[in-house]
């Protein structure tokens, strides 16, 4: 009975020792951020890192609406900063990693270039303006004016056929044959087959910031803690880049 009794105890204390860490993360971080939970799970024992991922205007609404995380990570400055002028989280000074975009096509596509996104009849695919990969290209669309003419912007966005509610899912447009390109960011055209992606010219690259911030409402605000610094670690690091992200700035 006394065994019995004191495995009872050990196996409801171990229950009882066990965390929950929630983390809203921009949807292009599903692969890096899923490996990186595993990673994080095996160094903390009784932890189980619970993972949403979304367009990041998505998750900050959801935030300023009242759903409870213990961490954000947004693909840009802006959204972590509606979160923060909501009082929801304190600033972060660093972005924890980079992303570049690309043009995602099928990998028999005519399109060579970006030039060619102003083409008649393309049948593109965007992120919405208030997601950031969404308003990453129309800011890098609107800079290649001075390299393709004035008209250029205009005539790439009157080829738009729809604005999808994350990254992914643009990606999964050109993937799937219902688009002839996508304005991705390039960890979203990695290991997709038969497409291939072409890199905006030369000097006319955007960096992509990622920020990340534990929220004010987190009930385990040291293991958040634990979760920046293992993102900020060598091996968080290391994940990442093997996912095709960038070192921070």
């Amino acid at each position: 009975m006394k065994v019995v009794l004191t495995a009872a105890l050990f196996f409801f204390s171990h229950l009882c020792a066990a965390q929950s860490l929630t983390i809203f993360a921009a949807s292009s971080l599903t692969n890096a951020f899923t490996a990186i939970a595993k990673a994080f799970e095996i160094s903390h024992p009784n932890v189980e890192i619970v993972l949403h991922f979304a367009g990041s205007s998505t998750l900050a609404t959801q935030l300023l609406q009242g759903a409870q995380a213990d961490l954000f990570a947004s693909a840009d400055a802006w959204q972590m900063e509606r979160v923060v002028g909501a009082d929801l989280a304190q600033p972060s000074t660093t972005p924890f990693t980079t992303n570049r975009l690309v043009i995602l096509v099928p990998e028999d596509s005519t399109i060579d270039s970006w030039q060619d996104l102003k083409d008649p009849g393309t049948l593109l695919v965007l992120a919405a303006p208030e997601v950031p990969a969404g308003s990453y290209a129309r800011t890098l669309i609107d800079d290649l004016n001075q390299l393709y003419g004035q008209d250029y912007p205009a005539a790439v966005l009157a080829n738009v056929v729809s604005f999808e509610p994350n990254v992914r899912q643009s990606a999964a447009k050109v993937a799937l044959g219902e688009a002839d390109a996508a304005v991705v960011y390039h960890t979203d055209a990695q290991g997709l087959v038969a497409t291939r992606s072409i890199d905006p010219p030369a000097p006319y690259h955007l960096t992509a910031e990622y920020w990340l911030v534990p929220l004010d409402g987190s009930q385990h605000p040291e293991l958040a803690g634990s979760w920046i610094d293992f993102v900020h670690s060598e091996t968080g690091q290391s994940i990442l880049v093997d996912f095709g992200f960038s070192a921070p700035p």
